[in-house]
C-alpha cells in the first residue's frame, strides 16, 4: 500500500499484534510517542525499531518533547530540560546569551532523542503568552511578545537540527489568546485581525521556513467563524500559506481533542480537505485510528514533496559533546536559574 497522509500512536510499551496488522496496513507516514510508551532507553530504542520495521522504511517518529511540563521522557533516564520561559527570563538580561543557551538546549534534546531512534520534536511552540488566557501555553512559550519568540524559536530549531531531529512550530497560526484549553473544547479567538497579525501571527512568519507545522484547533473569529484553523480552507490558504508564507508539512493537532467534532473520518478528511498535510491521531484507540485511516488519503503530489522535505530535516548531525554542551548550558542559564 502506498503511504498515508497519517500519525498514529500507540497504546502501550510494546507492539500488539493488532497495532502491527494496522500499521502494516494502514502505511502511515510517521508515529507518535507519549510517556505511556516509555518503560526506558533499551525499550525505547527496540520500540522504535519495530515500528519501522511495521512500515519497512525510515519512518519519522515524533514525540513532544519541549521541557518543563511538557516531556514525554523524564528523570532518571532522561535530562530535566527547563521550560522555555526560562530561555525568555534570560532573554530579558542578555539575548545573544538566551539564543545561545537555547540552541544548545535542543541539540542536547536532538542527542537525547536520536539515542533512542526518535528523530522529529514537536517544538519548538512560537505562541505568545498573553495575560488571561488559558494557562495550557504559559510557561511554554519563549516570550509575551514577538520579537524573543522569533530568535529564540530560530535557536530551538537549529539546535534540534544539528542533532539530527526535524523542528514542529506549533500552534500554527498563534493558541497564545485561547481562553480555553483546546483538549477539552473548543476555543474562539475574537481579536481582529490586524492585531493577530502584528502580535500571534508574527513569529510563525519569522519561522515560516521551518519543514513542519502544527495546527491549532481554534476558531478565529474575525477571519472564519465557522471552522478551527485545522479544518479552514480561508485561513490555511489565505494566513498559513499566504499572509505567513509557510509552505513545510501542515499537520493537523491531535484529531482526538475535544475542539473537533464529528467522526474521526470526518475530522480527517475537513483537515484535508481545507489544506492540512498530514493528519495526527495521538491516543492509540484502534477503532479511532480505523476511521482515521478511512479519511486519510495517499501521500503524493505537494504534499508528498512536503514530506520529503521534512523526512531530509533528519540528515544533518553536527559533531557534539554532550558533556561540554551541558556545562555550558548551566553556565549561561545561571543568571536565572542559580
Amino acid at each position: 500500500m502506498s503511504v498515508t497522509t497519517a500519525i498514529y500512536g500507540l497504546t502501550g510499551t510494546t507492539l500488539d499484534p493488532e497495532e502491527k496488522a494496522f500499521f502494516r496496513d494502514a502505511d502511515p507516514w510517521g508515529f507518535i510517542l507519549f510517556a505511556r510508551n516509555v518503560e526506558g532507553m533499551r525499550q525505547l530504542s527496540r520500540l522504535t525499531l519495530e515500528l519501522r520495521d511495521c512500515v519497512g522504511r525510515d519512518a519519522p517518529i515524533l514525540i513532544d518533547q519541549e521541557g518543563g511540563r511538557v516531556a514525554r521522557l523524564k528523570p532518571p533516564a532522561w535530562r530535566k530540560a527547563p521550560p522555555a520561559e526560562v530561555f525568555a527570563d534570560l532573554y530579558l538580561k542578555d539575548e545573544e546569551a538566551a539564543i545561545e543557551a537555547t540552541r544548545i538546549n535542543h541539540r542536547l534534546l536532538a542527542h537525547e532523542l536520536r539515542t533512542i531512534g526518535i528523530d522529529v520534536d514537536c517544538a519548538p511552540v512560537a505562541d505568545l503568552r498573553i495575560e488571561g488566557a488559558d494557562a495550557i501555553i504559559g510557561d511554554r512559550a519563549f516570550g509575551r511578545t514577538p520579537e524573543p519568540i522569533a530568535h529564540l524559536g530560530r535557536a530551538a530549531m537549529d539546535g534540534l537540527m544539528a542533532g539530527g531531529v526535524a523542528p514542529i512550530i506549533k500552534h500554527i497560526p498563534g493558541h497564545g489568546r485561547a481562553r480555553a484549553d483546546s483538549h477539552l473544547e473548543l476555543p474562539v479567538v475574537p481579536e481582529e485581525h490586524g492585531l493577530l497579525s502584528e502580535t500571534d501571527f508574527a513569529p510563525f512568519k519569522a519561522l515560516a521556513d521551518a519543514p513542519m507545522a502544527m495546527t491549532a484547533h481554534i476558531v478565529y473569529a474575525d477571519i472564519d467563524d465557522s471552522a478551527p484553523a485545522t479544518q479552514s480552507a480561508g485561513l490555511i490558504g489565505d494566513v498559513i500559506r499566504g499572509e505567513i508564507g509557510f509552505d513545510g508539512l501542515l499537520m493537523t493537532d491531535d484529531l482526538s481533542m475535544k475542539a473537533l467534532s464529528g467522526t474521526f473520518r470526518e475530522r480527517g478528511e475537513r483537515s484535508l480537505k481545507a489544506g492540512c498535510d498530514m493528519l495526527l491521531h495521538c491516543n492509540g484507540e484502534m477503532a479511532e485510528m480505523v476511521a482515521v485511516a478511512e479519511g486519510a488519503a495517499r501521500l503524493d503530489g505537494k504534499r508528498q514533496d512536503r514530506a520529503l522535505a521534512a523526512e531530509a530535516a533528519r540528515e544533518r548531525i553536527e559533531d557534539f559533546d554532550p558533556d561540554d554542551a551541558e556545562s555550558r548550558l548551566n553556565e549561561l542559564l545561571d543568571p536565572v536559574t542559580g
